[in-house]
């Protein structure tokens, strides 16, 4: 149709037009988000991700507009019908409706002003329905005066951001758990298999699969510790600081109302900050928990290079434990399979060590009273924290649960292995027992047959001292019957 004819009255029935400081704009009739997210659409065609992706966010995003919305009806700001519309309203996205009218790209200019239009409108608009009107009658209740009264981008979003992160960080807390209890339960059941340890990828001295198996049980503990602290510091907010800290345009007890109304609503005892100038511009709580979500990254795959080195094989490799076969690992060579388990939580930790670096840039580079590169700071965030969780519960139910360890293997490594040497260091001494290592690493003979036929030591003596119990566990002596 020319640009000049004039509308269809079908054409008029598919949109509605909006207005804001820039004009005129048509938006879809159906839409319940309005003029200001339309134009953040266009605006910022970056990654083809909408906030929906992050549904942590936009439930974070709707329990701060309702403890907005509670603590202005509270304060005599806002009168009951369009507070409990707004609520009411506030309460569908929580339960996880219209969360496809979240739609302006994750990343975006403007501080997250974008991701607050977009809420304000979604919020307005669906409070007007349910007070019986039609979307875009702002007249009755407005995105700017009613849904985002006494508020600003600048505390609405950092706040929704550092509730979302708790959210998420909670169910990777759980996953971690479900993967410590499976390393857990594998150091239980190879607690009596004796192997060599290695340092440098050399044989060192004897240890149990068990206590590897536990040591994975261990950091991963040490870390749910380590996330947990972290996620407490993101309990303090600047909810009432408004645009810079100074809560211009909010009521004096606006702060305290709404924190209390937020922590009601979502069972997080959330904490106003001391200074909102400085909460509004400091990232420091999001820089730590990103640097926790590295270390558990980092860990996790180190992890996993252990569970590829030790199950490489299966003939010519260390093949000291076997992985669950979970695919076909070739398309040319028959009967290979591959360990794509830990390979995938690889490849989530080098993601994840990335995502810090973008974080880290991003706080340092706010200027003055405000960040500005907050969504690129939760969006990396969110990320990290969704990634770990899946390779976590992936790894240990696809993985870590069906690991097998070859028990004679093992005991033959341990029998052949010069490591056995330094045991014998506090009974026939150190020059004697490298000396009795290189015969025997030049021989091939064993440690034991050498120290018996040079008469260094007593049968006896020498099973009670490399009996496993005592090469394992040394501050518990085991007597040989």
């Amino acid at each position: 149709m020319p640009a000049s004819a004039p509308a269809s009255p079908l054409d008029q029935q598919l949109v509605r037009t909006e207005h804001d400081l820039l004009g005129d704009r048509d938006v879809p009739a159906d839409a319940y988000y309005g003029v200001h997210t339309v134009r953040a659409v266009e605006n910022f065609p970056i990654t083809g991700t909408p906030v929906s992706a992050h549904p942590d966010l936009v439930v974070a995003l709707a329990a701060v507009k309702e403890a907005a919305a509670r603590a202005n009806q509270e304060l005599g700001l806002l009168d009951a019908h369009k507070a409990d519309a707004i609520v009411r309203a506030c309460a569908e996205i929580r339960a996880g409706h219209l969360h496809d009218q979240f739609v302006v790209d994750v990343i975006q200019g403007g501080a997250g002003t974008s991701t607050n239009m977009n809420a304000n409108e979604v919020v307005a608009n669906r409070a007007l329905e349910l007070l019986g009107h039609a979307k875009g009658a702002y007249e009755h209740l407005h995105p700017l005066e009613d849904v985002n009264a006494g508020q600003s981008t600048n505390d609405v979003y950092p706040t929704a951001v550092r509730l979302s992160l708790q959210l998420a960080a909670a169910r990777l807390l759980e996953a971690m758990e479900v993967l410590r209890a499976a390393f857990a339960e594998k150091a239980a059941e190879f607690a009596d298999v004796l192997k060599m340890g290695r340092t440098q990828l050399q044989d060192a001295v004897p240890m149990t699969l068990g206590q590897e198996f536990a040591a994975y049980a261990v950091m991963l503990d040490e870390d749910r510790a380590r996330l947990a602290e972290a996620c407490a510091l993101l309990r303090e907010i600047n909810l009432g600081g408004t645009a810079i800290g100074t809560g211009l345009n909010a009521h004096p007890r606006y702060p305290a109302t709404a924190c209390g109304h937020l922590s009601t609503i979502t069972g997080i005892p959330f904490a106003v900050a001391g200074d909102l100038v400085e909460a509004t511009q400091d990232m420091g709580a999001f820089v730590q928990l990103s640097g926790v979500l590295k270390r558990i990254a980092v860990k996790l795959s180190k992890t996993c290079n252990d569970l590829r080195l030790l199950s490489c094989g299966p003939r010519a490799g260390l093949a000291e434990i076997n992985l669950p076969p979970v695919q076909a690992g070739s398309s040319i060579m028959p009967g290979k399979v591959n360990p794509v388990i830990p390979e995938v939580v690889n490849q989530i930790a080098f993601e994840v060590v990335g995502n810090d670096v973008t974080v880290t840039f991003a706080a340092e580079s706010g200027q003055l009273q405000l960040n500005a590169f907050e969504p690129v700071i939760a969006h990396s965030l969110l990320k990290s924290l969704a990634h770990l969780r899946a390779g976590c519960l992936t790894l240990a139910e696809r993985c870590v649960s069906g690991i097998t360890a070859n028990r004679e293997h093992l005991a033959a490594l341990v029998a052949q292995s010069i490591g056995l040497a330094t045991a014998l260091n506090p009974y026939i001494g150190y020059e004697r027992a490298t000396a009795v290592a290189q015969e025997a690493l030049t021989t091939g003979a064993s440690v034991h047959d050498l120290v018996l036929a040079k008469g260094l030591l007593t049968k006896e003596r020498l099973d009670e001292i490399l009996h496993p119990d005592n090469l394992a566990r040394p501050h518990t002596r085991v007597t040989a019957s």
